[in-house]
């Protein structure tokens, strides 16, 4: 094994480990790996078959792929700017998250006085949750419109027709949590 991969493998699992408040011993035992072998690969020295990988990898919780990858980083911080907006009439519409979740969106509302904005239906069987944390938020659903106040929160089927207004004074501020049905 090339000794860069070899030293990054051993950062890793070391890494991956302390953030689990585990000792070698634990871990190994967790691993099925002897506790030798287990120091072997976090000093960098190793040269681990794939079984014994696997193994890591599956104590650790983790894909083999990050077992060998560039580190991890603690924490990436994101300015808002990075974040994509899109603009549905007055309305801005923010990601709140700058990497996909499987099956889940998350964005920020921002209605100017007046504004309203018709959601797109998205596919049968999602579910979609809307909370207002600013001002006063209508939406419209299936025939029917609920008006939330700071706190409030409703939960509707997400693919059918709905609509958002400011129903108040000021500018109002929601957030959007979808769900998506899984795919069979």
């Amino acid at each position: 094994m090339d000794e860069v991969i070899a030293a990054r493998l051993g950062e890793n699992i070391r890494g991956l480990r302390e953030a689990r408040g585990l000792t070698q011993q634990q871990i190994s035992k967790v691993a099925g790996v002897p506790r030798a072998t287990w120091a072997t690969l976090e000093s960098g020295a190793a040269n681990p078959t794939l079984a014994v990988l696997i193994k890591v990898a599956n104590a650790l919780q983790v894909r083999v792929e990050e077992l060998i990858g560039p580190p991890r980083v603690a924490a990436k911080h994101f300015a808002a700017d990075a974040l994509p907006v899109r603009v549905r009439g007055k309305a801005k519409i923010r990601r709140l998250l700058p990497e996909a979740l499987g099956g889940l969106e998350i964005e920020r509302m921002e209605l100017p006085e007046g504004a309203h904005f018709s959601g797109v239906p998205h596919t049968p069987g999602t579910r979609e949750y809307l909370t207002c944390e600013r001002g006063q938020l209508e939406l419209a659903v299936a025939g029917e419109r609920f008006l939330l106040a700071p706190g409030d929160v409703v939960v509707f089927h997400g693919d059918q027709r709905h609509g958002y207004r400011n129903a108040g004074r000021g500018t109002a501020v929601g957030y959007s949590v979808v769900s998506f049905a899984p795919v069979s």
